[in-house]
């Protein structure tokens, strides 16, 4: 493709197909990272917007020559971007989630580290629950999902074209509550033992109320804890496997939503 022979109206084109990658790359996981410098980041969505300009530039609609309907343009590919992206973010924010909920009953709600993909506090447990999402995610070539969805994205709804309607927001409303489901399947060997452990030491504090309970069961607590939340690692792993499966057909799902 000759740069010099591209005419203004592509070079339009060209722009709003960038601005749906470079969205779509920044809420991915993974892309989305704070430790990943914002140049090569802007860089990547370059390089992909350019390979895949030449094949679907030809399905673009009339550009406007108003500035509102430029406005509307953009606001349709960010819109596009951003439901891509966080269909898949709901199931690594539920992951986190499921770290959340353990850290906190095995006794470590206090002890927070920073986490270099988001920049914020989160537990410790949170925190190794996500990046071992991540770690698996590339392994089991989850990245290659993601960048043939964003190929397919432009099959399915033409740039510029964004169709909008109550169901598809109550679809949306529906797959968000799916985080907290997640959380819960990934996560019951541990929430299941300390929950447990915790009526057992209640029972223990009722029969010999002389004995100081929380000497005792804070380190049992912690071991138990972290044994569990090893076994539910392990879950993880099939876990994300169905979940790779179930990807692809569910971002064209998706998609299918958005076409006018």
């Amino acid at each position: 493709m000759d740069i010099l022979t591209i005419s203004y109206q592509e070079y339009k084109a060209f722009f709003l197909v960038l601005i749906r990658v470079s969205v779509i790359l920044v809420m991915f996981p993974f892309f989305s990272a704070r430790v990943i410098p914002n140049l090569i980041k802007a860089g990547l969505a370059l390089v992909i917007t350019i390979v895949l300009f030449p094949v679907i530039h030809n399905k673009m609609v009339e550009f406007p020559g108003t500035l509102l309907g430029i406005a509307q343009l953009v606001l349709s590919e960010i819109i596009i971007g951003m439901t891509l992206g966080l269909m898949v973010q709901i199931f690594f924010e539920g992951v986190r989630m499921m770290g959340q909920m353990v850290g906190f009953q095995t006794g470590f709600a206090i002890t927070n580290v920073l986490d270099p993909q988001s920049g914020i506090q989160v537990s410790i447990f949170a925190n190794t629950a996500y990046l071992v999402a991540i770690v698996l995610f590339l392994l089991l070539n989850g990245h290659h999902i993601l960048i043939n969805a964003l190929r397919d994205s432009f099959d399915i709804i033409n740039v510029g074209s964004l169709g909008l309607n109550i169901g598809m927001l109550k679809k949306m409303t529906k797959i968000s509550g799916d985080m907290f489901l997640i959380a819960v399947k990934i996560g019951a060997p541990p929430i299941a033992a300390l929950l447990f452990t915790n009526v057992a030491f209640g029972l223990i504090t009722k029969l010999m109320p002389q004995m100081n309970i929380m000497i005792v069961a804070f380190p049992i607590q912690i071991c138990i804890g972290l044994f569990f939340f090893g076994i539910s690692l392990n879950v993880l792993l099939g876990f994300m496997e169905r979940y790779l499966e179930g990807l692809g057909p569910l971002l064209i799902h998706t998609m299918n939503w958005f076409k006018v």
